[in-house]
């Protein structure tokens, strides 16, 4: 340390008035980690950021370990990692190919090992034939299927046929088998919308089934130009972009900017979906990982890039498996701070959020919104929206929108757009009914999120924990893959009702858990129905409740002492109750007991009292207009 210090001190003014005693002093942290994961920076390295020489090198260096920066400790659970394929890029071999030349081996093992599904030996995959001894592929899917069966993260579909005129029903491989789907994506129920429906018939009749091509070759039409129009219209947007689904539109549109834009730096939240992951890989961009909705670790690693290189933040506004929202407005202070561009997945919140139903970013602005003023609100701050129309929207496809240059470039550039045959037209023409339909009319989003807050009340009553947040997602924690499928197991064949078991690797091994989808169409009886089973369940299978969960500390937010859950995102103002909920509480005792549950019922009587009043009003009418006759 004292020769390091002495050849420092010739050089650097900084280290010429420090001691040895001073710098160790410095390297405790200036300010404890602000998330779960851990991780903090020391007051010697915000000192070395400010350098003009050290902070240039200590960029330089973040870049190339990318993820590995301000890495969680070990002592804490670590985010799953994805069953993909290798990090490196495959590489061409140059000139005659020989084995020896590839650095491959040029013979089985001598010595065969004993394979075990955790570590099958190249022998146990090899079988000899009449001439030498050849890879034996059967065997090697069989010892990587082995290892998904050892650690319960094996999936299993099930036959799930859902009814247009039924909803939310299913019936499973026979049409006798009815099950109540509480687990779908199609979250408003817009995949048996009669208007969706109705165009998807029209369009099919006249221009048939399939689009004929890629957008290139034959695949440009109409129906694609006008829903692109509306998705456009939709988010505020000069452009959009639609893709097969938004798994390849976003891999495409990452893949093609971070090759593209020179020394990209791609800063990642630790929860992004397997779509922006891959698009990353793809990319082969340098990447630096933040943690999950942590914006202070996020300027951290801002602020040791150099502010000249193109950076993209890639985040969610929902992140699906455990509800929480992404802080938009904070990513975009950052963003025009250090000069990077946000790329916001707006995937499980189109359709569900705002007064046009185009996501958090437009929400957070309603007002303004409701206004049709979108300058300078945030949603006007996002660079790339990506979304889908095979959730919220209940078709298929996926999007993204931004200014007219980036649409167009992603459009000219992108492998993924450019090689893939166009969406049918009566898939786009279903999507921009139900874009439309949805912009119009917020009646379905208010109505699912009210049976969100019913259903998380009565879970909550029940002591059956749900992960907290403000969406419309509902984690019901398990916290044990074997448990969590004998859990859907008991559901599906006792109950019928279908909700699927998330294990490892969509969530980390120990945050096993269902997820929840209430819709439109999940009333009383259904919500009813839902409760009852997983509190049986739950009392057969002997799983935590949240008292269990609080009695050894908390986990992951279920059971954990002093903490406030996060308002709905959705205010009572917003859906309208506000009056009505302040009449219920006042007539309740327990201010933590729910009241939407009551707030519903009241709901479905004035509807039904203002149905016959229109009837009998109608039927007055016409009996006027008879007697007049």
């Amino acid at each position: 340390m004292d020769s390091v210090l002495r050849q420092s001190k010739a050089v650097c003014p900084f280290m010429k008035k420090a001691t040895a005693s001073s710098l160790r002093a410095m390297t405790t942290a200036a300010r404890p980690a602000a998330s779960p994961c851990g991780g903090a920076i020391s007051k010697l390295q915000v000192l070395a950021h400010r350098c003009p020489v050290m902070g240039k090198a200590m960029a330089v260096q973040s870049a190339r370990i990318g993820g590995r920066a301000g890495a969680a400790p070990a002592s804490f659970v670590q985010k799953a990692k994805l069953h993909t394929g290798r990090p490196r890029e495959a590489q061409a071999v140059e000139g005659v190919f020989t084995g020896q030349k590839a650095g491959l081996p040029l013979h089985p093992p001598l010595k065969p090992t004993t394979a075990t599904a955790a570590n099958p030996s190249p022998a146990a995959c090899t079988v000899s034939g009449n001439h030498g001894t050849k890879f034996n592929y059967e065997k090697f899917y069989e010892n990587e299927l082995e290892k998904k069966h050892k650690d319960k993260s094996y999936r299993y579909f099930n036959n799930i046929n859902r009814l247009a005129k039924e909803f939310p029903r299913a019936h499973m491989a026979t049409k006798a088998e009815k099950v109540e789907v509480w687990c779908a994506n199609d979250y408003l129920g817009m995949g048996s919308n009669q208007h969706v429906l109705k165009a998807m018939h029209d369009t099919l009749d006249e221009y048939g089934a399939g689009a004929g091509g890629t957008r290139n070759i034959s695949g440009h039409n109409k129906h694609a130009v006008e829903l692109e129009d509306t998705l456009a219209k939709l988010h505020a947007t000069d452009a959009a972009l639609v893709f097969s689904s938004c798994y390849v539109a976003n891999d495409a549109t990452l893949a093609t900017l971070g090759s593209k834009l020179p020394d990209c730096v791609i800063l990642s939240d630790s929860l992004n979906h397997a779509s922006m992951i891959q698009g990353i890989r793809h990319s082969g961009a340098k990447k630096i990982i933040f943690k999950h909705n942590d914006v202070d670790d996020l300027e951290k690693k801002l602020a040791a890039l150099p502010l000249h290189i193109p950076k993209i933040i890639a985040f969610e506004s929902v992140y699906s498996m455990c509800g929480s929202i992404g802080p938009i407005e904070k990513i975009c202070d950052l963003a025009e701070k250090y000069g990077a561009i946000t790329f916001n997945d707006e995937v499980h919140a189109v359709g569900m959020y705002g007064p046009h139903g185009a996501g958090v970013a437009e929400h957070l602005d309603w007002e303004a919104h409701q206004r049709g003023e979108t300058k300078g609100t945030i949603a006007d701050r996002i660079d790339i929206f990506t979304g889908t129309l095979g959730k919220a929207y209940g078709c298929v496809g996926g999007y993204i929108a931004g200014s007219a240059k980036l649409v167009d470039t992603i459009r000219s550039l992108a492998p993924g757009f450019i090689f893939t045959t166009t969406l049918p037209p009566a898939v786009m023409a279903g999507a921009r009914a139900a874009i439309e339909y949805q912009m119009s009319y917020d009646g379905d989003r208010r109505l699912q999120q009210l049976h969100t807050r019913a259903v998380k009340e009565a879970l909550a009553e029940r002591d059956i924990p749900v992960i907290p947040n403000p969406s419309h997602i509902i984690p019901i924690l398990v916290g044990n893959a074997e448990l969590a499928k004998k859990a859907s197991d008991k559901l599906l064949a006792d109950h019928q009702i279908y909700v699927q078991s998330i294990n490892y690797p969509t969530v980390p091994v120990g945050q096993e858990r269902l997820r929840i989808t209430p819709t439109p169409g999940h009333t009383k009886p259904f919500r009813d129905h839902l409760v009852a089973a997983l509190d049986s369940i739950w009392t057969e299978l002997g799983i935590k409740r949240t008292s269990d969960w609080a009695a050894e500390g908390g986990f992951i937010g279920v059971g954990e002492a002093g903490v406030e859950p996060e308002a709905p995102l959705w205010t009572d103002e917003q859906l309208g109750i506000a009056d009505a909920v302040a009449e219920l509480r006042a007539q309740v005792s327990d201010e933590k007991k729910g009241v939407t549950n009551q707030l519903l019922e009241s709901i479905a009587l004035e509807q039904e009292r203002e149905a016959l009043n229109a009837a009998e009003e109608a039927a007055d009418a016409a009996k006027a207009a008879a007697a007049s006759a």
